[in-house]
């Protein structure tokens, strides 16, 4: 009986090792994770903590947090095993923040002043429902077919598609939801917030406030190696930083959205490891880094704020749109920006018409051609802060065509040659989901 108590308790032993070596240094980064999707998802798009549990949080060890949400105090916490609790705060206008012990929730915050357009245009230009329009080019049996397609049949979870919009010569020509979704529903857009981010250095370029070609004004660069690093080496992930990005393990990703206090610091703290313009490394910390940049720009706080709505996001329509902000009051530009399927659609549309909206040039022409330009090392894959087609990466697709793309399979792709724009929203990436089919359907359904 001694000797079976000795084994099991040298078999507990070494389970809590092995527990304490590979699992316990991430219950920060799982309760940090479940806690700050489960505030956002319920607070912004009214989802419940069963819908989140069962969509958004059934990931691999995520699912091993408890989690509660508190109505009146508009936070959600989360643990594992009752270990490492998070706390990610609800502030209207803000969406949610993850918060360590330190975060004073009795502080006063400012919040960005929204405008809402109104007119009596349709979609996209105004918030009237679109007009009916029927193309005799277009083959609404095999589009409709290869949308349908996107989306799983009887109950299973394979593709998790959540929505799908073609956006034809500026009509809505296929639109389809997911079960639980539908055109009002908010969605995460995680890195496809990257882009929009970018954007906002193309409106300040064409205002004349910023060009892109100089070093990146950032003091603490200002004597050493670093102080040759432009912001356009930034917008195209060449910066030559110090960066990994790993979302299977801890890794500068990772601590940085799950615990840093202020993003736009972490990267910006990284010594350089090759010279700008010599290698391509896919950073989230650049992005928060170029957020940080766009703070310095404006004399106050609130102008920060107030710029990416009034820039950019209210004066395209996309009023649903919401951009969360960490503790330091940054806007998370690398991945927190919630919107419907149909405002992400705009932001398309903004592209696909090189920077004007209904008569209004946002940013110059150029610009366009600009963030679709292969980056140098990325094989056609990567533009500034958009995604391409030129390497051929989707073979059935047209090389002029780049995107937006996001964790889980978000994208936002825009293709010039065919006037299409068109919007998947799901919880699966290319290996599962077959975005290649998806893109030549819609494609083989436009008659030449």
């Amino acid at each position: 009986m001694k000797k079976i108590i000795k084994i099991l308790g040298l078999a507990l032993l070494l389970f809590l090792v092995y527990f304490g070596y590979t699992t316990y240094p991430k219950l920060d980064l799982i309760s940090g994770f479940s806690s700050k999707s489960m505030a956002s998802g319920h607070f912004i798009d009214n989802r419940s903590q069963e819908i989140i549990e069962k969509g958004d949080n059934d990931i691999e060890m995520i699912t091993l947090a408890k989690n509660k949400i508190d109505e009146n105090g508009k936070f959600a916490t989360a643990s594992v095993y009752g270990l490492k609790e998070r706390k990610a705060i609800y502030r209207e206008g803000l969406g949610a923040t993850l918060i360590n012990d330190d975060f004073d929730i009795s502080k006063p915050y400012e919040v960005p002043k929204r405008t809402k357009l109104v007119n009596n245009l349709p979609f996209p230009y105004g918030n009237k429902e679109p007009k009916d329009t029927v193309f005799a080019n277009v083959d609404y049996a095999k589009l409709n077919a290869a949308v349908a397609k996107a989306f799983d049949a009887n109950g299973k979870k394979e593709k998790r598609t959540r929505s799908v919009l073609v956006i034809y010569k500026d009509k809505i020509i296929a639109e389809k939801y997911d079960t639980g979704f539908n055109k009002e529903s908010k969605i995460l857009g995680w890195s496809m917030t990257k882009s929009i981010t970018a954007t906002l250095f193309g409106i300040l370029q064409k205002q004349g406030k910023i060009e892109v070609l100089k070093p990146a004004p950032i003091p603490e660069w200002a004597n050493d190696e670093r102080s040759k690093i432009t912001i356009n080496d930034l917008l195209h992930m060449n910066s030559g930083l110090e960066w990994e990005e790993d979302y299977t393990k801890i890794c500068d990703a990772t601590k940085m959205l799950f615990q840093a206090e202020d993003m736009s610091q972490e990267q910006l703290k990284k010594p350089a490891q090759f010279k700008p313009n010599s290698h391509w490394n896919y950073s989230s910390g650049t992005t928060n880094l170029l957020s940080g940049i766009l703070r310095r720009q404006f004399k106050t706080h609130q102008e920060y704020l107030d710029f990416w709505y009034s820039a950019l996001i209210d004066k395209i329509g996309m009023s649903s749109m919401l951009v969360e902000t960490d503790m330091a009051g940054n806007y998370v530009g690398s991945s927190y920006g919630w919107a419907t399927t149909r405002d992400w659609s705009k932001f398309g549309l903004l592209y696909l018409h090189k920077g004007n909206w209904n008569g209004d040039q946002l940013f110059d022409e150029n610009w366009a051609k600009y963030v679709a330009t292969p980056t140098d090392g990325s094989k056609g894959d990567y533009g500034a802060h958009f995604w391409l087609n030129a390497g051929g990466h989707y073979p059935n697709a047209p090389r002029d065509m780049y995107s937006a793309n996001g964790f889980q399979g978000q994208k936002v792709f825009i293709i010039p040659s065919q006037d299409l724009v068109i919007v998947r929203m799901g919880l699966t990436e290319d290996a599962k989901f077959d975005f290649d089919g998806l893109l030549s359907g819609v494609l083989r359904s436009l008659k030449k």
